[in-house]
């Protein structure tokens, strides 16, 4: 078993060594829980969520311990709707919607699935979702806020010219518009269809 002033200390909590658990915070508890899990020196540690309710820099120091136990040979299997944390953290990656694995394999694999170029941009009018899903490659259109377009495409360089095609036939006017590689959570919403759930 571990030294429990040392797993304080790695969990942050030494501070708060005397607290009730009722009087920590929400990522203290997540943390406690976290230390609870690694208190015996597991060879295998299943961590459900462990930066639900944290700020960004106590996320920041629970995935710095849990890259800690992979570097000391821990074998760690963690659940997350957080897809920046999942392709950060994991070596391999299952993706489960409704119960079925739909999708397995390392961050990189899946983010080089068919599809995985993400074109973004803003048009301030005259584009639509239909005109959008027309366009050559495209696998899905989503308008995280309006005029603000996101295109999941197979082919980002033909589908460009397709939408320059488009802003000229209706003198469109489109701005800041970026081709990026696919991210965990483009994969997660082109294979399921639908937003990131809890």
């Amino acid at each position: 078993p571990r030294d429990p002033r040392e797993l304080l200390d790695l969990i942050g909590l030494e501070e708060r060594k005397d607290a009730r658990f009722e009087d920590l915070s929400g990522g203290q508890k997540q943390r406690l829980s976290l230390g609870l899990a690694l208190a015996g020196n597991p060879d295998v540690a299943f961590l459900d969520e462990p930066t639900a309710a944290m700020d960004p820099q106590a996320r920041l120091q629970t995935w710095e311990i849990v890259q800690g136990l992979r570097r000391d040979g821990v074998t760690v299997v963690l659940t997350t709707h957080n897809m920046e944390e999942a392709q950060r953290l994991a070596d391999h990656v299952a993706i489960v919607d409704h119960g079925r694995l739909i999708a397995f394999g390392t961050p990189a694999e899946l983010t080089g699935l068919e599809g995985s170029e993400v074109v973004t941009f803003t048009a301030r009018e005259g584009l639509d979702k239909e005109t959008l899903e027309g366009l050559p490659g495209v696998a899905q259109v989503r308008e995280p806020r309006p005029g603000a377009w996101s295109l999941t495409t197979s082919d980002a360089i033909g589908m460009v010219a397709a939408l320059a095609q488009v802003r000229e036939d209706r003198g469109l006017v489109i701005e800041h518009l970026t081709i990026t590689g696919a991210s965990l959570e483009d994969v997660f919403l082109q294979l399921t269809g639908n937003e990131v759930r809890d």
